[in-house]
């Protein structure tokens, strides 16, 4: 059963920023894009790179080790779609934001 947890509040995730949270041993990636928040699990899928500490260029993040890069809004992976990162719902009340787990 999934339930809400607030991970961070607004003013730490300004707009074209990521901001790396960890719920119950896992890291997350929150990305501010055009005014909506979009969370992915933090590891790349080609080697675990930490994608929170990767360049961040509109809608994408590059993982830091070999340049994989994902489209944070949708999870999948730039070069092969089918590669799908895990997301997390997203919900901002009042400047707290909540991820559903």
């Amino acid at each position: 059963m999934s339930r809400m947890v607030k991970v961070a509040t607004l003013n730490l995730i300004p707009e074209g920023a990521c901001r790396v949270v960890e719920v119950e041993g896992t890291k997350i990636a929150l990305f501010n894009y055009q005014a909506r928040l979009y969370a992915i699990a933090n590891a790349c899928l080609h080697e675990g790179g930490p994608l929170g500490d990767g360049e961040v260029y509109g809608s994408r993040v590059v993982c830091p080790l070999h340049g994989w890069e994902y489209d944070f809004t949708t999870g999948c992976s730039v070069d092969d779609p089918a590669m799908r990162l895990r997301q997390y719902a997203v919900t901002v009340a009042g400047d707290d934001v909540m991820l559903e787990i």
